[in-house]
């Protein structure tokens, strides 16, 4: 019998881990938030063009691609759900603080590629575990998670922007970095004894299971078509968030902190999409709620191009975070519908593996536009990708129901 099952959905037992596991997703947000932020500053601090600058971003994507089939696996395997998320949060703490250390190109890409290494090792563990923590309102679970990347992502520019009044960027990046471990010690504080108990009792699979399991899995139409989906979707997300902060600074000349006001309203409107899509899906089904936001975010993104800097642009900016955030609980719940329990973790880290290879071209893609043709036309790729991310949709199988 599940928690969800013995206990009301308001209960302490029920939400204090979906609540701490949001709250270290948001650390794992605020530590990457933090390097896109101060993406411009270190551009022009080492006087790198675009495309190298876009290369920096890469590395940190190539690092996600690498880790993800062995911590899907691993996590499947061992059923340390918590203790995965604790180290995730150690590992990108202690690359941010390398980036604000070292300031030679080479350590920056390797310290990148550590950072996104340790940012997808948290997706497996954590998504599976409340995935298995609620799997009847698994789509309320994971927009608690979602909503805690929202926050991470808001916090993080502004934060960093009111820091960059008082210190340099390296020095920045150093005190985000410890302020990105507190969550670790809340995580293995309250939840590390439920996981080492959980682990002792089995909750791991073999490996002949697994492996059996996962050729099945890997045939199924419904996995690729949600995967590719969710590739697509993500490589416009990652180019938006790399790209954005250029074009706030570099052809809107925004300050630094009305740049980490304008990245703020994008992370709030999915703090406000984020719970009511999540949960609404687990009513209505995933399939509406994503189509609605892919169309919404196609328009949005080509749209904002058309804005000078002000007021409507941070409007527009707000409602583009409501539309693109929607989709990602939902997308997630998607998938874990879809998925045996025992390989809910690396059925995560296929999707994510997907995503990370899509995010790693973004970046390169967007420098050659921007040297080439501007940065605007970076925006009309991210709407051309988003576009295939909805064709993709309507190509997932229809078997699934409401909740």
């Amino acid at each position: 019998m599940t928690v969800e099952a013995a206990l009301p959905l308001r209960s302490a037992k029920v939400q204090v881990p979906v609540i701490l596991t949001g709250i270290g997703h948001a650390a794992t947000h605020w530590t990457v938030g933090t390097f896109y932020f101060l993406l411009p500053m270190l551009r022009e601090s080492l006087g790198l063009d675009y495309v190298a600058a876009g290369l920096l971003v890469t590395c940190f994507h190539i690092g996600s691609t690498a880790i993800n089939i062995p911590s899907g696996t691993l996590v499947d395997l061992t059923g340390r759900r918590v203790l995965f998320q604790v180290a995730s949060l150690v590992v990108g703490a202690a690359a941010l603080a390398a980036i604000g250390i070292f300031g030679n190109y080479g350590a920056l890409a390797i310290a990148l590629g550590v950072l996104g290494a340790s940012n997808m090792l948290w997706h497996p563990a954590a998504i599976s575990y409340l995935s298995g923590h609620l799997p009847r309102n698994r789509g309320y679970a994971l927009a608690i998670h979602a909503l805690g990347a929202n926050i991470g992502d808001a916090m993080a520019p502004l934060a960093t922007g009111l820091l960059l009044a008082s210190f340099t960027w390296q020095t920045t990046a150093t005190i985000n970095a410890a302020i990105g471990v507190l969550p670790a010690v809340a995580l293995i504080s309250v939840l590390g004894r439920g996981d080492a108990a959980a682990a002792a009792r089995g909750a791991g699979t073999s490996l002949r299971s697994y492996l059996a399991g996962m050729a099945r899995a890997i045939r199924t139409r419904a996995m690729w078509s949600l995967c590719l989906m969710a590739g697509f979707r993500t490589m416009m997300q990652s180019g938006l968030l790399a790209f954005l902060p250029l074009y706030l600074s570099d052809s809107l000349h925004m300050s630094p902190f009305n740049m980490g006001l304008t990245l703020m309203m994008l992370q709030v409107g999915g703090m406000i999409a984020a719970p009511i899509a999540g949960t609404l899906s687990d009513r209505i089904g995933r399939r509406p709620i994503v189509l609605a936001g892919m169309s919404s975010t196609t328009v949005l993104v080509i749209g904002l191009t058309f804005l000078g800097s002000g007021p409507l642009y941070v409007f527009g900016v707000a409602v583009l975070g409501f539309v693109m955030y929607a989709m990602r609980p939902v997308i997630h719940s998607w998938l874990m519908d879809r998925s045996p329990p025992e390989l809910a973790a690396s059925m995560t880290s296929a999707m994510f593996g997907v995503q990370a290879a899509f995010s790693a071209v973004m970046p390169l893609i967007g420098g050659a536009l921007a040297d080439a043709y501007g940065l605007v036309a970076v925006f009309y790729f991210l709407g051309a990708s988003v576009l295939v991310a909805n064709l993709l949709a309507l190509s997932v199988p229809k078997t699934e129901r409401a909740a």
